[in-house]
């Protein structure tokens, strides 16, 4: 628990040290508008508040308590993502809290743990990836999507279970071995959903992408 705590106030003053919220602020008002456009991350962050508890909660209400094997999904690489890493940090400790809060059988160091390893433990996996990704393989839409969003995803997932497991948290109902197989399993579905969405915001709604630039990544030929 000690160690988890640590993880997760590192995490916090390192991300809190970036001043995230001015993210959050109004953007320049265009020629012809007298008025500040409102920073289009505001959606994607009150999506991530109002759906992500429910999941990190699921697991552990009563009714899927007593499944032989409790479905989770992290979210945290999505959440990356969407706010950039700074940002996904205090985001993903608040959706912790609330998770605690919408099920009562989630105490608060299990609520601690999920944050940890279900948050921040990937979300931070996911930063390093990223940039990794950026610098030996390029910054092309593909590589974005396939590779950031979908592959990297499982392989972050998966790696912070994997240190969970390590740390003594294994899956309830699951032996040793089979949790490992469960983990890299329900890691590939989030995978699926993050790439999934990230295709779609790619395409549709980049702006509610902070990892994204057109610029960076769909630069114009010279």
């Amino acid at each position: 628990m000690w160690l988890e705590a640590a993880l997760v106030l590192i995490a916090l003053a390192a991300a809190v040290a970036a001043r995230p919220w001015r993210m959050l602020a109004s953007r320049k008002p265009l020629t012809n508008e007298t008025h500040a456009a409102p920073s289009a991350l505001w959606t994607p962050l009150f999506a991530t508040l109002v759906f992500l508890p429910w999941m990190w909660a699921l697991p552990a209400l009563p009714a899927l308590h007593a499944m032989p094997l409790q479905l989770q999904m992290s979210g945290a690489c999505l959440v990356v993502l969407m706010l950039g890493w700074p940002l996904a940090i205090p985001v993903l400790v608040v959706v912790g809290g609330c998770a605690g809060l919408l099920s009562p059988a989630l105490a608060w160091p299990e609520a601690l743990s999920t944050v940890t390893w279900m948050g921040v433990v990937p979300a931070t996996l996911a930063l390093g990836l990223g940039a990794l990704i950026r610098r030996f393989i390029g910054t092309q839409p593909f590589v974005y999507v396939l590779g950031r969003a979908f592959l990297g995803t499982v392989a972050c997932v998966f790696a912070a279970g994997a240190l969970s497991q390590w740390g003594g948290h294994l899956l309830p109902g699951v032996g040793t071995e089979l949790s490992l197989v469960a983990r890299w399993l329900m890691a590939w579905g989030d995978g699926f959903v993050t790439g999934m969405l990230a295709a779609i915001f790619v395409a549709f709604k980049p702006e509610w992408l902070a990892t994204w630039s057109d610029r960076l990544y769909l630069p114009r030929p010279e």
